[in-house]
């Protein structure tokens, strides 16, 4: 059974800095891809970040764009999100997710399309 476990959030203000981690349980986890999701209370869980687990490429929704950054360390089986510049709406539960399923065309963007997710870290951007 694969767990994933979330690391890092917290409150902080506007303009501050946080690095949430995620690090993976299991035998042999080999993924396809991993990701970071967020959603807040009467929303739904968006994407925020995703990597190719292999390669390395990266995506991420355009409200992040330019502020987080997705790392990996493959031999620690751990994801990283970097989010520098926070404001108020980053506010949200973050969940981190991965696939072992298959490879697809993009970096998979939708929640179906994972199947292993963390169980959410809350970060609070104060104004």
């Amino acid at each position: 059974q694969v767990q994933l476990v979330e690391s890092g959030g917290g409150l902080v203000q506007a303009g501050d800095s946080l690095r949430l981690s995620c690090a993976a349980s299991g035998r042999t986890f080999s993924p396809y891809y991993m990701a970071w999701f967020r959603q807040s209370p009467g929303k739904e869980r968006e994407f925020v970040a995703g990597i190719t687990w292999t390669g390395g490429t990266t995506k991420y929704a355009d409200s992040v764009k330019g502020r987080f950054t997705i790392s990996q360390d493959k031999a620690k089986n751990t994801v990283y999100l970097q989010m520098n510049s926070l404001i108020p709406e980053d506010t949200a539960v973050y969940y981190c997710a991965a696939t072992d399923t298959r490879f697809y065309v993009r970096i998979p963007t939708t929640v179906h399309e994972y199947n292993y997710w963390g169980q959410g870290t809350q970060v609070t951007v104060s104004s």
